[in-house]
Formats: structure tokens, sequence, C-alpha cells
């Protein structure tokens, strides 16, 4: 199994950042990338970024292209979602969950993830 909590989540005016965090422990060898979701309330969960562990490629949603960054550090199987210029449509919970290798399923979809974190919450005011 993969354990993965998150952290950083808060309240923010809007046009201000956020930095959230997603430790992963367990078995992350078998991670082959992580993604983060996010559901407002009555709304879908959606997927906001992702990013493979080797290589570091990266995918957005159009949402918060330009505006988010993920990132991530291997050696303390962590990633990071730097979050600027936030906007009230960006209140949400936020999820990081990890992508195993043997999924036909792309970064963006919810259904290449098995493993879910806790979710934090992050509040944009206006």
């Amino acid at each position: 199994q993969v354990q993965l909590v998150e952290s950083g989540g808060g309240l923010v005016q809007a046009g201000g950042s956020l930095r959230l965090s997603c430790a992963a422990s367990g078995r992350t060898s078998r991670s082959y990338a992580m993604g983060w979701f996010r559901q407002a309330p009555g709304k879908e969960r959606e997927f906001v970024a992702a990013i493979i562990w080797s290589g570091g490629s990266t995918y957005y949603a159009d949402s918060v292209k330009g505006r988010f960054t993920m990132s991530r550090d291997n050696a303390k199987n962590t990633v990071y979602l730097q979050m600027t210029s936030l906007k009230t449509e960006d209140t949400a919970v936020y999820y990081c969950a990890s992508h195993p290798a043997y999924t036909l399923y792309m970064p963006r979809d919810h259904r290449a993830y098995d493993y879910w974190g806790q979710g934090t919450q992050v509040t944009v005011s206006s």
C-alpha cells in the first residue's frame, strides 16, 4: 500500500499563494506518477496537475495552467503544488493521489490512481 498525507491548505485572499505538500510512504516504488485533484461543494472531483516521478514531466488542467506548478522531491517521496494568483473558484478540497505504472488510464483521469490522501481544504476569499 501507499500512504499519502497532504498538508499546506488554508485560507487565503484572492491573488494570494499557497503551497500544498503530499508525502508518500509505504510501497512508493510502485508509484509511477502523482496527481492533484480537487473537489468543490456540489461538484465532481476534477484533475488539477500530475507529475511523473522519473523525469518530472508535468500535466496541468487548463484552468490552472500558468498559475500552479507541480514539483517533486524524489528523495523525500514528496510532491508539491505551488498555487499562485489564486481565485475564488480555486476553493475546494485538494487531494493527492498515486498513479501506478500498470494502468491504461492517463494521468488526467482519476481512474488512473489507486491511492488517495485524505484531502486538504483550500479556501480563497474575495
